[in-house]
């Protein structure tokens, strides 16, 4: 356990405030029912004023105040800003874009992770904090770097990437057939020829690019190592570093969270109203999915903070709690912010906190201390588990292979697709977890691939066997269609043991023009893309105008795997998912609720905890009066924009 209980907070950065600032946060976070605060996360400059010359005097004093307040620190390393001595001494570990343009320092994220002048200091000064803060009573975890990690593509990143290839490949001749230089020209004759995916004339090699990703991500978790292991050196308390979903960090989210001791998140929608709601969930069940089976927490959050293309949106009242919670009751072991106090000045000024410009006396920190007294109040949660029965297929090679240039549409973003998949099991009341295609699936009724467009034989296989021991399996279009070094599957789509479980064969690609919609034999309507395909034992469920398959169910062993070779229309995609919910018998866990009550549960040794979180403008009645964590008795209905949390099982 972090703390005692689910942790409530943020991060705090008492150096841009003077005393009488932090003599009333000291009061303010009493108020506002504060345990946790992550401290640290930019102050390089004041920690390392000179290489090798620390000041900790000041983190002292603070450490110490906010230990006698009752409150524990998530004491971050401070390596995601480098200070400006720093980009004087080292002018090499600047990052280079793609077009070869060095930047400059004056934000943040300004480095080269591959530089090792950079990587040596970062690892100088996570073991100098953890040697004088490893076993201080304040000090309940810590925070390497802040959302890793910028990219970069100078001679650093050009010699460390001929390194990993190396290790990959063991020759040029292996390295030249995965990447089919055949094509234009491009094979090696030594290794020193090979560069990072720079800006070049036309389509870079998909399979240099991919690559390019998978090594980026092994060095952004090696450099999270070194930091981690510096740590542990001098501590035993948990490590963690923060992901900034969905798709911000080039990283294998899956070989991070074996890593880390915490899952962290941060959370910031792009979307209001509804779309938020959905979106919190997402990440939340991509967490917890990330953390098998570990603890994982919400790091980050804004107060009032929804990114809406060229605005940010404000939150609407109720929003602070209901996210907060909605994370909470999808396994998250509390719900912290960034950050505490509004920055009078700076890049983020005007990022909300919890406590805004406007000071205590506003909507804001009203909302924040409501929130704090009921994550207190949910202490007895912590520690307990949520249980999905459905799982989306996520892997972070199918991801990046969809960042190849050269691609048939536009229409194929790796993401969005995730999300409309997920958003159909959230709008039905299914909590979901996300798995690999090659980890053991057989706890999941249902699995819905919904952009695999690189699967490995091994994922294949996994899949086949998975229907074949009796799960249901939904495939849609373009998945299976490459392997693991992008090369095309031969004979007809998709990966043969994937093939024969669905009963079908992919013929022909038929992408369809921006805005084209096509009807489908049972009147749904299919948009984005089409298939030209035969079924090789499976049925037809539904055809297009020309009488190819669009949708297809094949039995295989004691199991079912449909396939829809096309993207319905949401409401048609809705009542797939319903169909295929009701036939491995899945459903929202409280009956009769309208649309847009959100329900989730927490299930402990002898107790369990239902979540609900009602979205709508006007209050739901509840089947029966039921025991309310929140309030602390018997409830009746959820209010508008309100929530309870109901507990089942114990007195």
């Amino acid at each position: 356990m972090i703390t005692r209980g689910l942790a409530f907070g943020g991060d705090y950065n008492p150096e841009q405030w003077d005393e009488r600032v932090w003599k009333e946060d000291d009061e303010l976070m009493r108020e506002a029912g504060v345990n946790l605060a992550t401290v640290g996360v930019f102050s390089w400059a004041l920690l390392e004023p000179e290489e090798g010359r620390y000041d900790f005097e000041w983190l002292d004093a603070h450490l110490e105040r906010l230990h006698a307040n009752g409150i524990a620190v998530d004491l971050a390393t401070p390596t995601a800003s480098p200070p400006p001595w720093f980009t004087l001494a080292h002018p090499d570990a600047m990052p280079v874009t793609p077009e070869g343009v060095r930047l400059s320092h004056g934000s943040r994220d300004t480095y080269c992770l591959t530089a090792p002048a950079y990587r040596a200091a970062a690892r100088r000064i996570a073991g100098a904090l953890a040697q004088r803060y490893g076993d201080h009573p304040a000090v309940a975890m810590w925070h390497v770097h802040n959302e890793y990690a910028t990219l970069c593509w100078c001679d650093h990143t050009a010699a460390a990437f001929r390194g990993w290839l190396r290790a990959r490949y063991g020759s040029l001749d292996a390295l030249n057939e995965a990447w089919g230089t055949a094509f234009w020209s491009q094979r090696y004759g030594d290794w020193e020829q090979i560069l990072p995916p720079r800006a070049t004339q036309w389509h870079r090699n998909p399979g240099q690019t991919l690559d390019f990703s998978r090594f980026f991500s092994d060095e952004v978790i090696a450099a999270y190592r070194e930091q981690r292991d510096a740590i542990r050196t001098h501590s035993d308390r948990p490590v963690t570093t923060n992901l900034m979903l969905p798709g911000y960090q080039n990283i294998d989210l899956w070989a991070l969270g074996r890593e880390v001791d915490v899952v962290a998140i941060d959370h910031y929608p792009d979307a209001p109203g509804l779309d938020a709601a959905a979106d919190a969930a997402f990440a939340a069940d991509r967490a917890r999915s990330f953390a098998g089976g570990k603890p994982w927490l919400l790091m980050e959050q804004g107060t009032s903070t929804v990114y809406n293309g060229d605005r940010v949106l404000a939150k609407q009242p109720g929003e602070i709690l209901r996210h907060s919670l909605a994370h909470i009751a999808r396994g998250s072991e509390g719900a912290l912010f960034f950050q505490w106090r509004q920055s009078k000045a700076g890049a983020e000024q005007w990022h909300s906190a919890m406590v805004p410009h406007a000071g205590p006396d506003s909507r804001v920190f009203r909302e924040v201390k409501e929130t704090g007294a009921a994550v207190a109040r949910l202490a007895e949660v912590a520690g307990s588990t949520v249980t999905a029965h459905v799982a989306v297929l996520h892997d972070s090679d199918a991801w990046w292979a969809l960042n190849s240039d050269g691609l048939p549409s536009s229409e194929l973003a790796y993401h969005p697709a995730l999300r409309r998949a997920h958003r159909a099991f959230w709008d039905a009341g299914v909590v979901t977890d996300f798995a690999h295609p090659e980890a053991d699936l057989s706890r999941y009724r249902l699995v819905v691939a919904p952009a695999l467009y690189l699967l490995s034989d091994k994922g294949a296989e996994n899949l086949r066997r998975y229907v074949v021991n009796g799960g249901t399996l939904l495939v849609q279009h373009f998945s299976g269609v490459v392997d693991e070094h992008l090369h095309a599957r031969l004979g007809g789509f998709p990966a043969a043991p994937l093939r024969e479980a669905l009963g079908i064969r992919v013929e022909e690609h038929r992408p369809l023009a921006r805005g084209e919609r096509i009807a489908l034999s049972d009147g749904s309507h299919g948009t984005a893309w089409s298939e030209s395909l035969r079924v090789e034992g499976a049925e037809t469920i539904a055809a297009y105008p020309t009488g190819s398959p669009a949708l297809t169910r094949n039995r295989c062993g004691a199991g079912t795997a449909w396939y829809l070779s096309t993207r319905l229309d949401g409401v048609d995609h809705a009542a797939l998912v319903a169909e295929l919910l009701d036939s491995v018998g899945v459903g929202p866990v409280l009956a009769g609720l309208p649309p847009n009550v959100e329900v989730v549960t927490r299930e402990g040794e002898d107790c369990r905890w239902h979540f609900v979180l009602n979205h709508r403008a006007e209050p739901v009645s509840l089947a029966s009066s039921v025991h309310d964590l929140l309030t602390g008795g018997p409830v009746e209905e959820v209010p508008a924009g309100g929530c309870v949390v109901l507990r089942e099982g114990r007195p």
